[in-house]
């Protein structure tokens, strides 16, 4: 065996990553560089020669796309090569050691990536340092030495050492070795330390000291939000009277509830709320356990005609630290962990939003302020991060904003909100007990992530970027995948008495808070590579974890379970009855803790308060600037907070999971956006109408004002747009985000204060509960503080045939804004507000009101303009200027088909059939509107790819399409589930919908032994099928840089290839969608009908041409019907079908497109508005060749497409115009069926 380096290149025509980073280099550093070569490179160690041939263009290129070559003449050139951190998580180099293991199972190889940049001539020694400097993240990667191969890079175990002396230190010592040690506890929580250690006579163990400073971390046990509260002073301003009469009604609710003796501190402000409401009876159908890791409360749920109860859970989730020092990862691991949260109690999660917070993302990188990373690099690289873990777990993204705000430079803000459901019998909650066991399920354990708990808790400083590297976690999608499988099985959760998920702090946390008493084994643990000393193991956050309390005699069908879902699964720790956390080493007892230590949380902590006063003025005035009317509403809509975010918001998948009730964009050009979030429930192969539906609320200037006002007006905001979208405001229940600079001096602490107290009156006057939140309070960067924040989500359930979206829907109709008016001291009027909400509501529901949006940033101007774009009605509203433009939350513009009779409907205009909107006289054509709403972020964002014209259309003549064998009652279906598959259930769903009858089994790949059982599996049953269906995905996550190689490379293998061969001599059918068509063009099924028979003139699908995920509907064309999978259709009709992929391209040379043409193997095309083929960017959303969005074989048995007809039923898309049925399933069955 041998070590090996090889380089990978694109062909001209494929660099699209290559063209693009030279793009983004000039623009951002002000360079000319005339030609950029990027190349990936491969260190191979343990590799035979045979199997380095076999792997380089089955794993490491493609033969379309790439050359591959084992040298790289760098001679007189000047180069980067740059390369992951040692214990950076690099999924490229991951999949593909899974993908040469399919081709020899029993390889003991090792590989690492890397990336080669080689510049031309222009690029001088002081670019290169820019570009060094641009490029790498310090955080996460370095510059790669080329003349060095080896793997030999894991430092040795290293022995724990104990802290000999810490009982010792004095007073005056305790704040050095807390800098010294870089602990995020201060001296008074050392001084407990020292305490405890002298009681227990001995000095403790580095490890236990690193636990404990984790435990005690703002993060992991909110040391901010438990600070008692000794003295609040509220400065005079017009406000001090109602900030005074809040703090009496919490005093009051304090002791109507028992809970004067209780500690007065933010955490008591946060919760009493929803105390209050329980014991009023409002809050009624809260679950509660010893479980609190995700908001959760009982919901009815329709479930084909009969109502079941059902637990929905909903968690929001900040990343605000690993983000702004690695953007990708941080953003990634943001969704992960708050998708963990939920899943750990057992939920299926199925719905996620997305906001952020920035700087200035147009300023030139020049400008960057010292020890941060440019805005705009934070804000495209952490959306590519979350829309990247989002897409590959596959995880409906229906809302996403980014807010804009200068002090955002102080740290990113990066929230993620999720929601999951499981059927409430499901469920089983019990406290563990001595002599259960405690299972380690999912991935393994690196050294990314480490410290973020605490680092998390710090105040940023210039040297963050180039410090924390440990802390930064890495995201494996694909296995939090399975383990959203394994705990969808009803089998499996009730075996599950409590689970937790590794978040902050990793074993010791997510262990360690399932049971008072433990004993843990941490050389049992399983670890990512060598070195790993027990610190790291008890401390490591790294992703994808879950740990799990089950009975000892359930421990073994618990593990069957896991291993048939290709989750590894481990025994590391025992439940006793000794109130102590144990951790072992190699037989060594390494940490020893008492659990009333660790819960103690440190020391006491003590604040007083100084609410600062609030200027009196108007916050919701806004001088929008510009010399005339026309001028101001166009400034207006290119507001940063008020601009079309498009080229944002379709990087993230919408439609997966096939419960998605309005599109990110609707109307029938699809460009009006929706301000919510609304799926289905998850309710497996049954039909429901029941929907969850969530919001959001804030404004980061009006609470800069006033955090009391602002938190006020997040909760309004979010019931505000829930209402609009059709659901009824009552039975809302919150989550709340708050977000705040460093608590340095009084009146730092009274912007949490006051934000909480605002939130709090809301909850009482409106009967709003929160019932959970997250709180992080490190938001400070020298002497800038980020805005402060109290973001509001708020959700609750909907029939999905209420909904209704706000795109303007006919001409003639009357537009009114149901205005809510503010009290005097600018707060809202809670029962003015209710009697709005319900009027709105049940407008909506008798069909009175069929449009609404809730005013938002840019005020009427705003809502009008983007009520007009998607169906291109225009509309001519007259008001008083500045109330065009004011901030007016709660009130809501809506198209009302007659007159509506209401006291705060004030009527402001009609809709009107010519696509031109008309404020106070001035006339704007609705395309122009448009353009300004949306140019400006497509700078930063682009938001379509290459255009191009109309293509030929292909028009085969009808063949007849007839089943040669017997009449099939029971047609039977396969579907393979390989890592990184999502589209498993909605395609079986879609397949069972149809009559036909679905098995699927997982390919298993922890062993060679798994890898050969699950090839034995997959031929067992692709003999015993008819129909033999590859989902769609991201197969090992598209890597090593291509979509489709981890499945193509098991179709080659000679069993499956033998068993797919007889399945079509047989007259059997095959489908592919889009991971799945990937799959079937790279292995040669698509488009000659057998395996094997790549060649370089082969075509292929590549990247988009915009080179990022593109999420959204488009219009294809039946472009013939000589296919079992097409014989219902007739050619040139119709469909409105769901698209989402990164790699959608279909790329064919002009030879190899006419034969396809010739042979009627072209099966759908791309069209444009008009019905015509089409290249035209965003109607062709990849650049396909020809408009070619599927193929056939040429007898018409396999099909594949990109497009995912699995994603429709009835109920979904409701924003969305056209035919979006496309019965390619029942098609299928019914050829078998003889119908």
């Amino acid at each position: 065996m041998k070590n090996y380096r090889i380089f990978v290149e694109k062909y001209p025509r494929f660099q699209v990553e290559a063209e693009t980073l030279r793009k983004e280099l000039n623009n951002n550093l002000g360079l000319h560089i005339g030609a950029l070569r990027l190349l990936n490179v491969y260190d191979l160690f343990g590799f035979s020669e045979e199997l380095l041939e076999r792997s380089r263009y089955a794993v490491f290129g493609e033969i379309v796309t790439d050359c591959v070559s084992d040298e790289c003449d760098l001679e007189g050139k000047r180069y980067l090569a740059v390369e992951y951190l040692p214990g950076q998580f690099d999924q490229r180099a991951s999949s593909a050691v899974a993908c040469v293991r399919l081709i020899e199972p029993t390889a003991d190889i090792r590989i690492k990536s890397s990336k080669l940049l080689v510049f031309d001539d222009t690029v001088s020694d002081e670019d290169m340092a820019r570009i060094e400097h641009y490029y790498i993240n310090a955080v996460e990667s370095r510059r790669k030495d080329l003349s060095v191969l080896t793997d030999m890079e894991h430092a040795e175990v290293k022995p724990v050492p104990v802290l000999t002396g810490l009982t010792a230190l004095k007073d005056e010592e305790l704040d050095d070795y807390c800098k010294r040690y870089g602990l995020a506890m201060n001296a008074d929580d050392l001084r407990e330390v020292v305490k405890y250690y002298k009681a227990e006579g001995r000095d403790p163990s580095e490890t236990e000291l690193r636990i404990l400073d984790t435990y005690w971390s703002d993060h992991c046990r909110h040391t901010t939000f438990t600070t008692e509260i000794t003295n609040i002073t509220i400065d005079e301003s017009f406000l001090s009277e109602e900030l005074g009469e809040s703090v009496e009604t919490l005093h009051r609710i304090r002791k109507e509830l028992g809970r004067e003796e209780k500690s007065l501190c933010l955490m008591e402000l946060a919760t009493i709320g929803a105390r209050y409401l329980k014991k009023t009876g409002v809050l009624d159908n809260m679950e509660q356990s010893e479980e609190n890791n995700a908001c959760s409360i009982f919901v009815d749920v329709d479930v084909d005609g009969h109502m079941e109860k059902w637990l929905l859970q909903f968690k929001n989730e900040t990343h605000n630290h690993p983000t702004e020092i690695e953007p990708f990862g941080g953003a990634s691991t943001c969704l992960g962990g708050a998708i963990r949260d939920p899943l750990s109690g057992r939920s299926y999660v199925y719905q996620a939003m997305r906001v952020t917070g920035a700087g200035d993302i147009y300023k030139s990188v020049a400008e960057t302020l010292k020890g941060k990373l440019p805005q705009r690099i934070i804000s495209t690289k952490a959306a590519a991060g979350y829309s990247s873990y989002g897409n590959q777990i596959g995880l409906a993204t229906t809302h996403v904003r980014e807010i804009y705000h200068p002090d955002y430079v102080a740290k990113r803000l990066e929230v993620g909100a999720v929601v999951g459901a499981v059927k409430a019998e499901n469920v089983r909650r019990e406290s563990p007990a001595a002599g259960d066991v405690i299972l380690l399920l999912g991935g393994r354990t690196g050294r990314d992530g480490i410290g973020g708990a605490t680092g998390s808790s710090k105040e940023h400083n210039v040297k963050s970027i180039e410090e924390c590297s440990s802390e930064v976690q890495k995201g494996n999608a694909p296995e939090e995948r399975k383990l959203e499988r394994l705990f969808r099985r009803p089998e499996v959760t009730r075996l599950i008495k409590k689970s937790n998920d590794f978040g902050a702090g990793g074993v010791s946390v997510a262990i360690g808070e399932l049971a008072p008493g433990l004993d843990i084994y941490l050389d049992r643990v399983p670890v990512k590579y060598s070195g790993l000393n027990a610190t790291e193991l008890a401390i490591s956050e790294s992703q994808e974890r879950m740990a799990v309390v089950v009975e000892r005699g359930d421990m073994e069908r618990f593990m069957e379970y896991c291993h048939s879902e290709n989750v590894e699964v481990t025994h590391v720790a025992d439940v006793t009855d000794t109130n102590r956390m144990k951790m072992f080493y190699g037989g060594e007892k390494i940490v020893d803790l008492s659990r009333e230590f660790i819960d103690s949380a440190g020391a006491k902590h003590y604040t007083t308060v100084r609410v600062a006063a609030v200027e009196d003025r108007d916050p919701f005035r806004r001088e929008v600037a510009g010399a005339t009317l026309r001028e101001r509403v166009e400034n207006d809509l290119q507001d940063d907070n008020v601009v079309s975010q498009r080229g944002l918001i379709e990087m993230f998948d919408s439609t997966i999971g096939a419960s998605t009730v309005l599109m990110p964009f609707g109307g029938v050009t699809q460009n009006t956006e929706t301000q919510v979030s609304v799926q289905k429930l998850p309710v497996g192969n049954a039909v429901t109408n029941t929907a969850s539906i969530m919001a959001f609320g804030y404004n980061p200037y009006i609470t800069s004002w006033s955090p009391y006002h602002g938190a006020a007006y997040a909760v309004v905001e979010a019931a505000s747009k829930v209402v609009a979208a059709g659901a009824r405001y009552d039975r809302m229940r919150y989550s709340y985000q708050e977000y705040f600079e460093r608590m340095h001096t009084e009146t730092s602490w009274g912007k949490p204060l006051a934000a909480l107290l605002g939130a709090l009156r809301m909850q009482i006057e409106l009967g709003l509960p929160s019932i959970g939140g997250k709180d992080s309070m490190s938001g400070t960067f020298q002497n800038i503080n980020v805005p402060p924040m109290l973001m509001a989500f708020g959700i609750t359930t909907v029939d999905a045939r209420t909904v209704i979206s706000p795109e303007f829907k006919a001409s003639g109709h009357n537009i009114y804004i149901i205005r809510h008016t503010p009290r005097a001291n600018h707060m809202p009027d809670s029962e003015a507000l209710k009697r709005n909400f319900d009027f709105v509501s049940t407008a909506i529901e008798r069909g009175d009101i069929v449009a609404a949006y809730a005013v938002g940033f840019g005020g009427v101007v705003e809502a009008v303009s983007k009520m007009s774009f998607g169906n291109r009605f225009g509309a001519d509203v007259r008001m008083e200027e500045h109330k065009l433009f004011d901030y007016a939350y709660g009130s809501i513009v809506v198209e009302a088909v007659g007159e509506l009779d209401y006291p705060a409907a004030e009527k402001i205009g009609t809709t009107a059939a010519a696509a031109e909107v008309v404020f106070n006289g001035e006339r704007f054509a609705v395309d122009e509107l448009q353009k300004v709403n949306s140019r400006k972020f497509c700078s930063v964002y682009p938001d379509r790819g290459i255009e191009g014209g109309t293509t030929r259309a292909s028009m085969p003549e009808r063949r007849e399409v007839k089943y040669e064998g017997k009449p099939v009652d029971e047609v039977k279906v396969y579907i393979p589930v390989f890592s990184g598959t999502n589209c498993d259930y909605d395609t079986a769903k879609a397949f069972e919908r149809a009559g036909a009858h679905v098995a699927t089994s997982v390919f298993c790949d922890l062993t060679a032994d798994d890898i050969f059982a699950s090839i034995e599996t997959m031929k067992r049953m692709i003999d015993g099928c008819h129909i033999f269906v590859l989902s769609g995905g991201f197969s090992a996550g598209d890597e090593p840089d291509g979509s489709g190689k981890f499945i193509a490379n098991v179709l080659n293998n000679r069993k499956i290839t033998d068993a797919i061969h007889a399945l079509l001599d047989r007259g059997g059918l095959i489908l592919g969608i889009c991971n799945g068509f990937q799959a079937l063009v790279k292995s040669g099924l698509l488009p000659y009908g057998r395996l094997g028979c790549v060649g370089k003139e082969s075509p292929t699908l590549f990247r988009n041409d915009i080179n990022r995920h593109v999420s959204q509907i488009v219009t294809t064309r039946v472009a013939t019907v000589n296919s079992p999978w097409l014989s219902s259709f007739e050619v040139g009709e119709l469909h409105s079908i769901a698209v989402s992929h990164g790699e959608g391209k279909f790329v064919v040379s002009d030879e190899m497109a006419e034969e396809l043409f010739r042979n009627g193997q072209v099966a759908f095309q791309y069209v444009d508005p008009d019905g015509n083929a089409t290249l035209r960017a965003p109607y062709n959303p990849n650049g396909s060749s020809f408009g070619i969005e599927g193929i056939i074989s040429r007898d018409g048995h396999i099909l594949g497409k990109m497009g995912h007809t699995e994603r429709y039923e009835d109920g979904l898309f409701k924003n969305i115009a056209g035919n979006k049925v496309q019965e390619i399933f029942a098609n299928a069955v019914n050829y078998f069926k003889g119908k």
